[in-house]
């Protein structure tokens, strides 16, 4: 049981790191479009974020794949940069106009890079486990609680500068997205690949 406990506090922190923001901002960018009317909406978002999470994690750990670590950290803060870029174009739609499917499609494919931005420290956390298949899973729930929370806070968040504070669920969303543009591009500059 301690050692389930392990990972699931590694998945926890691993979101919850301020250190490595770049998981929250991500998600901040996934949910704000959202209320809490949207609920299922928003756990399917999260969920296939974190299987594509997860397979990059499998992939790496069982040395199926290997990544240039390099790129990856580029990749990671491009994707948050795509997020938002998305929702300041479709900030005008309503939650329910956006297409779907393609967001479901892009939200595993950014899990799987945010996935393999981990993966080094996660092989070397699991060295030891006794099944790294269950050191996974285990790891994969602590994420997935965390990013929850994030995502509920996010949504109260919303809902209080939308309600009492009145602005528009459109300006709402733009405001929040160009703030994460703005702390996203340092990120790509520092970690540029050229």
């Amino acid at each position: 049981m301690s050692e389930f406990w392990f990972y699931f506090k590694q998945g926890l922190y691993h979101v919850l790191d301020w250190n490595a923001y770049d998981h929250i901002l991500f998600l901040i960018i996934l949910t704000v479009a959202y209320t809490f009317d949207n609920w299922k909406r928003i756990l399917m978002l999260v969920t296939l974020f974190t299987i594509g999470h997860t397979a990059s994690l499998f992939l790496a750990a069982f040395n199926v794949v290997s990544v240039n670590s390099r790129l990856v950290e580029f990749l990671i803060p491009i994707t948050i940069l795509v997020g938002a870029l998305f929702n300041v174009f479709t900030a005008k739609n309503s939650a329910k106009n956006n297409k779907i499917v393609i967001l479901y499609v892009t939200t595993v494919f950014f899990g799987l890079i945010h996935g393999l931005g981990f993966s080094s420290y996660f092989k070397m956390i699991s060295s030891g486990a006794g099944s790294k298949v269950l050191a996974l899973i285990e790891f994969a729930l602590g994420i997935e609680i965390s990013q929850i929370i994030i995502v509920i806070i996010v949504l109260i968040f919303s809902f209080i500068a939308q309600t009492f504070f009145r602005f528009s669920r459109r300006d709402w969303i733009l405001i929040v997205s160009s703030i994460v543009i703005g702390m996203v591009i340092p990120m790509i500059i520092e970690n540029k690949i050229w």
